[in-house]
């Protein structure tokens, strides 16, 4: 199947036709990197999320820490990390912010080597704020998409986790 794109160019004022060829099934050889088409739609929707949230001081990347701590906290980073398929580090980073704005705590554990990231009254308050700007963004998006591609991919998304990370299934 071929579409034809019609595009303005605003910065010369020319129009650009593009065809984009979609594979058939029994096409066997696939075209381009998997991984800039990954991040590259990434990138695409966290902008939308993150546009969505500005105005509360939050990107989407720090809500859904949040959720996933009021969810699952008090909680190990570690733990947390696993949840999320990050790593330490980088969840490290992540929190910092939101431990000095006060959304999220570090408490001590049994021993003075664990600890645990909970979410504080004002963190559950943040989030509860941000929560139907995030429903608008999710809603947008699925929109665009429609139901029925938005539920496929949202399948794909969840069987290629799987299949590249096989101890989340357990």
């Amino acid at each position: 199947m071929v579409i034809a794109i019609l595009i303005a160019c605003i910065y010369n004022y020319c129009t650009y036709t593009f065809k984009l060829k979609f594979m058939e099934r029994s096409s066997s050889k696939l075209q381009g990197c998997t991984n800039f088409k990954l991040r590259q739609l990434s990138r695409i929707v966290t902008q939308d999320y993150d546009a969505e949230l500005d105005g509360l001081g939050l990107k989407i990347t720090q809500y859904s820490l949040l959720s996933h701590v009021l969810k699952l906290g008090p909680i190990r980073s570690v733990d947390l990390a696993k949840t999320m398929s990050m790593d330490s580090s980088t969840l490290s980073r992540n929190l910092k912010p939101l431990i000095a704005e006060g959304w999220l705590a570090v408490e001590t554990g049994a021993d003075a080597r664990s600890h645990f990231i909970a979410i504080t009254v004002s963190g559950r308050s943040k989030r509860q704020e941000a929560q139907s700007h995030w429903r608008t963004a999710q809603e947008r998006l699925n929109k665009k998409l429609g139901a029925a591609r938005t539920a496929s991919l949202h399948k794909l998304l969840d069987e290629a986790l799987v299949l590249l990370n096989p101890e989340r299934a357990t």
